[in-house]
């Protein structure tokens, strides 16, 4: 693993050996070395975050490294400057790069040009690093993802649906995905998972049916927000009691924050399964530790 851009490009073996160093760099927190020491590591964000910035900040500092945070007015990408002339000016200069932004070619390119680890924490086509924090948390909550279904309810062709829906096909676990008609993924990428354990429905109550993991997220995603005609496709999809009352007894919510109360869950729901939602969020800072140190490891 050189680079960490995508659920889909890792195999299963990378999966479960990111989670399991995950673990214990949880355990280990403040006892795990210096794999960065000396190391720089740009972060470009050109979409705002909370929980990513943190993460990665922190993670980068506590593995003995130099964070180097970059909005798009702190460099010449703002200006129209290409991606694969900032990838090879960074490439000479730092050790890694973090890319939180819109489009994943961007990301693709950035690795391609730099030479330099780099690492998808956000774009259109995928969230990676949060479906490891997610994976942790199932691990942790209840000891496996094996013989679990997990169903994800909202948006069936979001970049969290797409990178669960990719997890499933490595892993194997069955993947229920709830949403409507018109936000589900499209046959021809169906076509190319070709993972008979994901299901798609319009009926959520099918998808939460004996699941184990209800998952969603907001049903507009960043730059999506004049979309109000989406959201209103999104009524029957709210992730609220009723609707849990069809999941597994010994069941826990995932949410990858931030959260619309009111809209894809309720503030009920929200609020009874905190402790597994921000257990979830927490879990980001070790799923990225235990890829930072990765590709330390492999430069």
């Amino acid at each position: 693993m050189n680079h960490l851009l995508s659920i889909e490009e890792l195999t299963a073996k990378d999966i479960t050996g990111l989670l399991e160093s995950a673990e214990y760099l949880k355990r280990q927190r403040g006892r795990d070395g210096q794999p960065l020491a000396g190391q720089t590591w740009a972060m470009i964000f050109t979409k705002s975050s909370t929980r990513t910035r943190v993460s990665f900040e922190v993670g980068i500092r506590e593995l003995g490294g130099f964070p180097m945070f970059l909005s798009k007015n702190d460099i010449q990408l703002g200006r129209g400057e290409p991606i694969k002339d900032t990838a090879r000016v960074l490439g000479r200069m730092v050790h890694g790069c973090i890319i939180r932004t819109f489009a994943q070619q961007d990301v693709v390119d950035f690795a391609n040009y730099s030479g330099i680890p780099t690492i998808n924490a956000l774009t259109d086509d995928e969230h990676p690093c949060q479906i490891l924090a997610d994976l942790l948390t199932v691990v942790e909550r209840l000891g496996t993802w094996e013989g679990k279904k997990i169903a994800f309810i909202g948006d069936g062709f979001s970049n969290m649906t797409i990178s669960w829906m990719w997890a499933a096909k490595h892993l194997g676990f069955e993947l229920a995905v709830a949403a409507p008609a018109a936000y589900q993924p499209p046959a021809e990428f169906l076509s190319k998972l070709d993972a008979p354990n994901v299901t798609v429905t319009t009926d959520p109550a099918v998808a939460a049916k004996g699941a184990h993991v209800i998952n969603t997220d907001v049903w507009l995603s960043m730059g999506q927000e004049d979309q109000q005609d989406k959201e209103e496709a999104f009524g029957p999809f709210q992730v609220n009691a009723a609707l849990l009352e069809h999941a597994a007894p010994d069941h826990i919510v995932l949410h990858c924050l931030p959260a619309y109360r009111g809209k894809e869950i309720t503030e009920e729901v929200l609020e009874k399964h905190a402790d597994v939602i921000f257990q979830e969020a927490e879990n980001r800072l070790h799923a990225q530790k235990a890829i930072l140190v990765a590709l330390a490891k492999k430069r």
